[in-house]
């Protein structure tokens, strides 16, 4: 098993962009700081992926803004890959697929922003593309929703999501537990 641990969308606009702040789990940001160091001490290749709006009237993710910069501590970071990518799967669009599978790699471990949209699809197509898929449930983050479907709870939408993975994509981990493994 040769793993890598990809890592979603750590931007500013998750912390700073002030439409989008992540607030479940709590601790989420620590956890993905942890898993980083962990990866880095045992060889685990990094990937940092940077979601960028193609959307003339984006408010969000917009290619050179600040809140589209990776959070200052996720900066200092020398990934093994970089991927810059434009839907919320990561694989769509990109090479990931590719680079991956020339570092032989069978196993990602997604970790990041946000639950359901970014983090579910790039776990969703890993799984459709083969690779085993580790989700860590405490690194993983999302916040409270309200559109013209409804309302729902950060707490709820990232409960509902992780029982979605375990359901038939992932392997859901706590930090802890994937620790455990490496």
């Amino acid at each position: 098993m040769k793993r890598a641990l990809i890592v979603v969308d750590v931007q500013n606009e998750y912390f700073s962009g002030g439409a989008l702040p992540i607030t479940y789990p709590p601790d989420s940001f620590e956890h993905i700081k942890t898993a980083i160091a962990k990866a880095q001490k045992v060889n685990v290749p990094i990937v940092l992926v940077q979601h960028t709006s193609l959307q003339a009237d984006a408010k969000a993710f917009v290619k050179g803004s600040h809140t589209w910069e990776f959070h200052e501590e996720i900066k200092q970071i020398k990934p093994e890959i970089y991927i810059e990518k434009n839907h919320a799967s990561s694989f769509v669009g990109t090479d990931l697929n590719w680079r991956l599978r020339s570092l032989g790699v069978d196993t990602v471990t997604i970790v990041g922003y946000m639950t359901q949209n970014c983090c579910d699809a790039t776990a969703r197509d890993a799984s459709q593309l083969g690779f085993t898929v580790e989700f860590l449930s405490d690194a993983n983050g999302t916040l409270d929703f309200e559109n013209n479907a409804g309302k729902v709870s950060a707490e709820e939408l990232h409960r509902s999501f992780l029982v979605a993975q375990a359901f038939g994509f992932s392997r859901v981990l706590t930090l802890n537990e994937w620790i455990s493994l490496l």
